[in-house]
């Protein structure tokens, strides 16, 4: 599968005065930064709507046998669980709910964790008491979880440490720090940054075998992400991982759970997702150019 991405106007006299390569580096900086800004701008005006955790809506009713003729039977798809990152919350993924809710996604839940939170590990509890929950309410055995940058860390977490791979089939991550990320050192004074750290304790947990982890892993990581130093920091590297990683070039981290196309991209991958299979396999290699 492959994702392209969609035409911004921009100003064609920086493609002038600059020559060749610089021109094309320097315009897609620019872009992604100003498309950065933008989203950051209407991020700031929905973020109050998404302080509060979400209500659980009530669970469609399904048809009885003597409400009329028998139905044919169709193939259930799994609950999606939204998990925001950094100082955020459920209202960066708008757009990205909408986008699942058109196309045939039933149930989608977000969960937000406390900004006061200082440890993943703990983050990852709740995420797997908030998913247990939703399995009992929804019958669903498995669910499928989006999180972007720090959620998709606390997701991996509770399928690599808290036997999470039982109830999680694909966790899909958007701009994780998978190997951790030196960007912005001043913020070590916040214990969570210093989890998100090269050579951290945490990091180096997630770094140990993971025998027989049934879940499906697809990280989409940018080329611009100006939060992920190194830039393949996001990517997934073990071995006993069953991983893929999705290059999303000219966008920034922002974007990975806004962009059109990035959405269109997480679709395929929940909506091909097969237990037992392979999701390379499947997808024949990722790309978001």
């Amino acid at each position: 599968m492959k994702v392209t991405k969609a035409a911004l106007p921009f100003l064609p006299l920086c493609q002038r005065l600059l020559p060749g390569r610089l021109a094309g580096l320097s315009m897609a900086l620019l872009k992604a930064t100003a498309l950065e800004m933008a989203i950051l701008a209407g991020h700031l005006l929905l973020y109050p709507s998404g302080i509060a955790q979400e209500r659980r809506s009530a669970l469609p009713s399904l048809p009885s046998p003597e409400d009329g003729a028998a139905q044919l039977p169709t193939e259930a798809k799994p609950p999606v669980v939204l998990l925001h990152g950094f100082i955020d919350n459920r209202s960066v993924f708008v757009l990205l709910r909408r986008s699942l809710a058109q196309h045939g996604r039933q149930q989608i839940e977000s969960l937000n964790y406390s900004p006061l939170t200082c440890d993943i590990r703990v983050a990852a509890e709740l995420l797997g008491r908030h998913i247990e929950g939703i399995c009992e309410r929804t019958g669903s055995r498995q669910v499928d979880v989006v999180g972007h940058s720090l959620g998709g860390l606390i997701a991996r977490y509770y399928v690599q440490r808290l036997g999470g791979d039982a109830r999680v089939r694909t966790l899909v991550t958007l701009g994780t720090p998978h190997s951790g990320t030196r960007v912005a050192p001043l913020a070590n004074a916040h214990p969570i940054m210093r989890q998100m750290r090269p050579g951290s304790e945490l990091l180096e947990e997630l770094t140990q075998p993971a025998p027989g982890c049934r879940t499906h892993f697809v990280s989409f990581w940018s080329d611009l992400d100006h939060l992920m130093d190194p830039l393949d920091a996001a990517c997934i590297d073990h071995a006993d991982l069953l991983a893929e990683n999705v290059r999303v070039s000219g966008i920034g981290h922002l974007a990975l759970p806004v962009h059109p196309a990035v959405a269109s991209g997480i679709r395929q991958v929940l909506d091909t997702a097969r237990p037992g299979e392979e999701t390379a396999d499947r997808t024949g290699g990722l790309t978001v150019a």
